[in-house]
């Protein structure tokens, strides 16, 4: 299931994209270093960071109210 991370206010967006980009960050070493438990974990954090994104932008652009 997707997060749902529309009902999120303008800073908790801001806090978890930093949350989500350390996760992104930690996995993506991880996999290098060759211990991953899930491999699709990497695929799944950068779209739900994307997710994020994408919202803090509409809220910049004024497609949605703070």
């Amino acid at each position: 299931m997707k997060d749902s991370f529309k009902e999120l206010t303008y800073p908790e967006l801001l806090a978890k994209r930093e949350e989500l980009r350390k996760q992104y960050n930690e996995i993506s070493a991880n996999k290098i270093i060759g211990h991953v438990d899930n491999p699709l974990s990497k695929r799944t954090a950068r779209r739900k960071l994307a997710r994020v994104t994408t919202i803090i932008r509409e809220f910049e652009l004024g497609i949605r109210k703070r």
